[in-house]
């Protein structure tokens, strides 16, 4: 917009967040830091009690009151960090927080293993005895469900102490690639010779010059192939670490060690990779589709994220967009649509730039406070967009602390994204069934036929490429840089279809992606992403008896397990369906660009 950025005290309170409901100042947060401190020092009374009800029931109900406590703190420590990044009095005090909830982690460490370490039925005769402990049922049995991949005391002390130096490939991936390499310039779209890093890499690729897209990947993807055996060596290291836990942790796999936390059967993970492998004819269609769109001979990959239409930038002004999104979420009902306004009313939401403030969006919240979202609100489409995802974050952390004890009042990883993307799934449905111009409407759905290909297809390819690097390592096979490029060069093949031309140098992707240093993560956003889908097609196509699920899945936060969770409204992610209905919805989107060509 060209605009000068303002400083905080020249932003509009209005359009600020309204922190100041946690603390009114910082002299307030110091008093209960303090609070914080002397409570989390009785903890300590409780250790080598917990086989006594009363204790238990204590220990757990201090731990309860610690937890929020450091939470609250937590929240506005960061949100006032966040405001504006050179702010040394919050920066200070965000890392005051920050060193303590590590110390509380610490003080609180001996409760699983001291409840693990006790003989079978201890625990039950414990929740007989003391009523009040019902309450915590679930989560004991969830502990408990640990024990047998819990080792003993000095095993358990030997694998913490190593975690740091197991680690190490990570680290050093994390500093090679943010600080040591450099690559080459490039030529931009006026011939000027640019610098080519790897953050504005996406930047090139979206470039209408073809040239600059082929020299931006051949620039980026070369310098990687220069360290591929250091780069081979980090992931096959990083990979036998997790292999090595795996084991010792008596794992049938490194696979069932990643889910077993939020138990999630493995079946889900296979089914996923099985489901979208049935079904990449219908990628092979997306591809042939973007090259005629492109007026392309050959399809490259570096061809994949050009935009097909050249619109100029539609402006919405920050009232507009939040009419724009409850138009878009009024399928799920006044209920919805009144706590969104309230929302907006109310000051969750820190909307505009300014000048040091954070990048980027988040919604965050805890117990104790409402939901706040951080926007650099700046008018385009994707801030619409960032708007309805991120109150999709915040109204299921307004309905799962409205509705669950604290205990059970934080939803799984596994659920984090499905909510956000549900409203996303909603708004774009919206826009594209409203829109009458010809090009605007082949731009949203080809946004949202993109925005399938990289949350779905492309992460499946990713995690086909780590069951792969996984199950190799289980196997006692020594993977090299020839090995990993050369799977990822056909699984690349297979997902695109005989109309992409998969060049060589695009075969050291793999090094660039620091998700595979997170064993088994990124599926997730896969399987988030298929039952947002779900959920938005039986809202729309189910009425209110869909929206009642759908709410219920909302004020579930973790009192069941993921799976369990999300099976209770209506999706079920053991099953293909999910993926079927993803890949239903794909289809639709390539029949409607096929019709508006």
């Amino acid at each position: 917009m060209g605009e000068k950025l303002k400083t905080r005290a020249e932003i509009s309170s209005s359009d600020k967040w309204a922190v100041g409901k946690i603390y009114q100042n910082v002299q307030n947060w110091e008093t209960d830091f303090a609070k914080l401190q002397k409570d989390s020092d009785k903890l300590s009374a409780y250790s080598g009690k917990l086989n006594q009800a009363d204790s238990l029931l204590a220990c757990f109900q201090l731990i309860e009151t610690v937890n929020r406590l450091a939470e609250k703190l937590d929240v506005y420590a960061n949100q006032r960090a966040d405001e504006d990044t050179a702010n040394t009095e919050f920066i200070a005090l965000k890392s005051k927080i920050g060193t303590y909830v590590s110390e509380l982690m610490a003080k609180e460490a001996f409760v699983e293993p001291e409840i693990l370490s006790y003989p079978d039925g201890t625990i039950e005769k414990e929740l007989k005895a003391e009523p009040k402990l019902e309450m915590y049922r679930f989560a004991l049995k969830n502990i408990l469900r640990q024990k047998p991949h819990t080792l003993d005391q000095k095993s358990e002390q030997i694998l913490a102490a190593v975690s740091d130096c197991l680690d190490g490939p990570h680290q050093t991936y994390t500093l090679m690639t943010n600080a040591d390499m450099t690559f080459p310039q490039i030529h931009d779209e006026n011939g000027s010779l640019v610098e080519l890093t790897d953050s504005n890499y996406h930047h090139f690729q979206m470039s209408k010059d073809r040239n600059v897209r082929r020299e931006a990947m051949e620039g980026l993807f070369s310098t990687y192939g220069k360290y591929k055996n250091t780069f081979a060596s980090l992931l096959t290291t990083s990979v036998k670490n997790f292999v090595f836990q795996s084991k010792q942790r008596h794992y049938d796999s490194s696979l069932e060690c990643s889910l077993a936390p939020n138990n999630i059967p493995t079946s889900v993970y296979h089914t996923a990779l099985k489901t979208i492998d049935a079904h990449l004819d219908s990628m092979h269609r997306y591809v042939g589709l973007k090259k005629k769109l492109l007026k392309l001979n050959d399809m490259h990959m570096y061809d994949l994220y050009v935009p097909v239409i050249d619109l100029p930038e539609e402006h919405y002004d920050f009232d507009r967009a939040v009419e724009v999104v409850k138009e878009g979420l009024a399928p799920l009902g006044k209920e919805y649509i009144d706590i969104f306004s309230k929302g907006i009313e109310s000051g969750w939401i820190d909307r505009y730039p300014s000048r040091g403030k954070r990048s980027g969006g988040y919604s965050t919240g805890c117990y104790d406070t409402q939901p706040y979202i951080l926007l650099n609100y700046n008018g385009d489409y994707d801030s619409v967009s960032t708007l309805a995802h991120e109150m999709g974050h915040s109204i299921h952390t307004y309905y799962s602390t409205k509705n669950q004890p604290y205990v059970y009042s934080q939803y799984s990883l596994f659920c984090a994204e499905t909510a956000s993307t549900t409203n996303e799934s909603l708004l774009i449905h919206h826009l594209i069934n409203k829109e009458t111009d010809r090009d605007r409407k082949l731009h949203l759905i080809n946004s949202q036929l993109e925005q399938i290909r990289t949350t779905v297809f492309r992460q499946l390819l990713f995690a086909e490429f780590e069951l792969f690097t996984h199950e190799k390592t289980e196997a006692g096979v020594q993977l090299t840089a020839k090995d990993l490029c050369g799977f990822w060069h056909d699984v690349n093949q297979k997902y695109y279809g005989p109309e992409m031309t998969v060049d060589a140098v695009n075969d050291m992707e793999w090094a660039r992606i620091p998700h595979f240093y997170r064993d088994f993560y990124v599926y997730q956003y896969a399987t988030g992403y298929a039952a947002a889908n779900s959920f938005s097609r039986m809202i729309l196509d189910g009425g209110s008896a869909a929206v009642e699920k759908y709410k219920g899945f909302l004020k579930s936060g973790c009192s069941d397990y993921p799976i369990n969770v999300l099976r209770k409204a209506g999706v079920d992610m053991e099953t293909a369906k999910p993926m079927e209905d993803l890949v239903r919805t794909f289809d639709e989107l390539l029949d409607m660009l096929e019709k508006a060509l």
